[in-house]
C-alpha cells in the first residue's frame, strides 16, 4: 500500500503537468484547458486507486481454477513476449513473472505450464494481437479480468528501472485489443509505479520486514498457501492460548509469556490475512 502523504501527492500530478503545458504554450485559454484536463485525470486516478486497492488482492486470491486456461495461457505468453521484445529477458522480469505465479497460488503443474507458455511467447513471430483477443474472449463474462490482464503485464514490464519504447508500444497494442484507453492505461501505470516506489522506500522496506516477521512468527514460508497459513495459526493458538494452561496452575511468568505469544501470533495472522485478502 502507499502511505497517506505519498498518495495525496500523487493525485496532483495531472494538474501540475497540465499547468506546465499551459505555461509553455503562453496562452491563458490553453493553460486553463490543460489544468482542467489534468484535474480530470487526477480525479480518475483517485477513483481508480481506491478501486485498485479494494479489488486487486481480492481478485488475485480467487482460486486460479476460476480463471479460464486460455486467459492464463495468453497472459504468460504475452508476458514472455513483453520481456523479450527489447532483446533480453532480465532477472527482474523473471522474478516479477514468478511473483505473479506465486500470488495466483499456482500448483506445481500449473507453474510448469506457465513457464512453458512464457518461453513460447518469446518467439519473434509470436501472434500478439490474436493472443490478446483470446484473452478478451475468455474473459467476456468477467469485465474485471481485462484491466487485471494489463496490470499483470505492467507488473512485469515495470520491474526494470526503465520501460523500453518497444515495450511501451507493445503494451499499448495489447491495451487497444483489451479496449482500454490511454487515460486508463496511464492511470494503471501510475498506480503500479506508485506502489513500486513505496516498496523501494524506507517505509516500504520496514513494511516488508513486518511481513517477513509475520511469516516467521507463524512458522511458515512466504510461498505457503492461505490454507497452510490458517492451519499454522490455529495450531499455534491452540498450543499457546492461556486457557490451555489453566489446568496446570501456571505461574505468572509462564502465563504472561503465553499471553504475549498469543498476541504475537494473532497480530501476525491478521497482517497476512489483510495482505492476502483472506476471508
Amino acid at each position: 500500500m502507499i502511505a497517506g502523504n505519498d498518495r495525496r501527492a500523487l493525485v496532483y500530478w495531472g494538474k501540475i503537468i497540465g499547468l506546465g503545458v499551459g505555461l509553455l504554450s503562453r496562452n491563458v485559454w490553453i493553460a486553463m484547458a490543460a489544468v482542467l484536463v489534468g484535474h480530470q485525470f487526477d480525479r480518475g486516478f483517485a477513483d481508480r486507486y481506491r478501486e485498485f486497492r479494494r479489488d486487486y488482492g481480492r481478485t488475485f486470491n480467487r482460486r486460479v481454477g476460476k480463471l479460464p486456461e486460455p486467459y492464463l495461457r495468453a497472459l504468460f505468453q504475452l508476458m514472455g513476449h513483453l520481456a523479450k521484445v527489447d532483446g533480453r529477458v532480465s532477472e527482474a522480469e523473471i522474478r516479477a513473472a514468478r511473483s505473479v505465479m506465486h500470488r495466483m497460488e499456482l500448483k506445481p503443474a500449473q507453474v510448469r505450464n506457465a513457464i512453458r507458455w512464457f518461453e513460447d511467447g518469446k518467439r519473434i513471430d509470436f501472434p500478439v494481437q490474436q493472443t490478446a483477443k483470446t484473452a478478451v474472449q475468455s474473459a467476456a463474462r468477467r469485465a474485471e479480468l481485462r484491466p487485471l490482464f494489463l496490470r499483470l503485464l505492467l507488473d512485469v514490464a515495470l520491474a526494470k528501472p526503465k520501460l523500453d519504447r518497444r515495450e511501451r508500444d507493445l503494451l499499448w497494442l495489447i491495451a487497444q485489443v483489451l479496449e482500454i484507453g490511454r487515460v486508463e492505461f496511464a492511470q494503471l501505470e501510475a498506480m503500479i509505479r506508485a506502489q513500486k516506489g513505496f516498496r523501494d522506500s524506507p517505509a516500504g522496506n520496514a513494511d516488508a520486514d513486518r511481513v517477513r516477521e509475520a511469516y516467521a512468527t507463524l512458522g511458515v514460508d512466504s510461498n505457503a498457501s492461505n490454507a497452510e497459513i490458517k492451519t499454522a495459526y490455529r495450531r499455534l493458538m491452540s498450543q499457546h492460548h492461556p486457557d490451555k494452561l489453566a489446568g496446570s496452575d501456571p505461574d505468572e511468568t509462564t502465563l504472561a509469556t503465553a499471553e504475549q505469544r498469543t498476541r504475537d501470533v494473532r497480530r501476525a495472522y491478521e497482517l497476512l490475512k489483510a495482505r492476502r485478502s483472506m476471508r
